[in-house]
């Protein structure tokens, strides 16, 4: 019988494979995929972390087919193999910065359209977007696919302690301490970003939202976040388990 931390990281890990999982599934029907490009991942205890195999289609995606990988890129279970670029890009966020835990890199067409833009910044002009006030960070530099340590570092800095980077010419990444938050923002933001985009089509000047009432509600929005993003994960994988039990 193992030790009663090997059960302990045993059952760690089988949670974290099923709200990873479970992220893949949700992002499908929300949109937020992008044929079988983009990746998710979550760290595991003793430096380890989970990501998807290269080549499913995230609806395919399950607790049992996620690969566990070091950080030195080697297979440590799983079949199949994983995406260089995700694991560059996921690999050095990890390595940098404590805070992320989880890890999701996606293409969706809201934020994404933003990134085309020379103005590409979400405005703190609607709720939603005051949820990421002062903590979104910016790479205005496009340098292609992220095939290296060089590159994965480089944005692994610009991304620093913020909690999103919009990657110009590209799509975004979101990160958090936890799959429900990560997920919870990454779900918020593309929300935040169409209404963005319709507005912009719109025309017209975007109605400013006063700087005292940003900060205020931006403080209301991530204290409330864990409990929030817990129930709304939470929610989401009731209806998944009820329609599409894996």
């Amino acid at each position: 019988m193992g030790s009663v931390h090997e059960l302990t990281a045993s059952a760690l890990e089988q949670a974290a494979r099923i709200d990873l999982a479970a992220a893949f599934r949700l992002a499908v029907r929300l949109d937020l995929h992008e044929g079988v490009c983009n990746h998710f991942s979550v760290m595991l205890p003793g430096g380890r972390f989970l990501l998807n195999a290269y080549g499913l289609h995230w609806s395919e995606v399950t607790a049992s087919n996620l690969l566990a990988l070091d950080g030195e890129g080697r297979i440590l279970s799983g079949e199949g193999e994983y995406e260089k670029t995700a694991f560059y890009i996921h690999s050095r966020i990890h390595l940098a910065n404590p805070y992320a835990a989880c890890v999701l890199h996606t293409h969706m067409p809201n934020a994404t359209a933003l990134t085309l833009l020379e103005d590409g910044r979400l405005e703190m002009v609607e709720q939603n977007a005051l949820r990421f006030h002062d903590d979104i960070a910016y790479d205005d530099i496009y340098n292609g696919l992220v095939v290296d340590n060089t590159e994965g570092d480089r944005l692994a800095s610009a991304l620093g302690t913020k909690r999103v980077m919009f990657l110009a010419n590209h799509g975004v990444i979101v990160v958090g301490p936890t799959v429900a938050e990560a997920f919870d923002a990454l779900y918020y933001l593309e929300r935040a970003c169409r209404l963005q985009v319709l507005a912009r089509m719109m025309g017209g000047k975007r109605r400013p939202v006063r700087p005292e009432v940003v900060q205020t509600a931006y403080r209301m929005m991530r204290d409330d976040a864990p409990k929030y993003a817990g129930a709304h994960f939470t929610a989401l994988k009731r209806i998944l388990d009820r329609e599409e039990p894996a």
